[in-house]
């Protein structure tokens, strides 16, 4: 038997101490690396413009660093205005 189910909405969250605002020129946004609090669970890689819009990995990552390596990876290839740019919604 296992015990009551848990709605993913009504759990807290661990922000990783690498999540933050970033800048580049004058295009800021944040970048949140979080896990369900109290687990070992992998990091997961969200950044939001400020403008409005955001970008969710599908991928998940073992440590935080890995997380916030692959932001800067995607900003190095394609610019930060990658994420302000208009784009259909989806994941990365």
């Amino acid at each position: 038997m296992t015990g009551p189910a848990v709605n993913d909405e009504d759990r807290e969250f661990e922000h990783s101490p690498l999540s933050g605002s970033f800048t580049r020129g004058d295009i800021e946004v944040d970048v949140e690396i979080y896990r369900f609090a109290g687990t070992q669970d992998h990091w997961q890689l969200a950044v939001v413009a400020l403008g409005g819009g955001s970008t969710q990995w599908e991928q998940t990552f073992a440590t935080e660093a890995e997380a916030y390596a692959a932001f800067l990876v995607m900003v190095d290839a394609d610019g930060l205005d990658t994420f302000t740019r208009a784009r259909p919604a989806g994941r990365h």
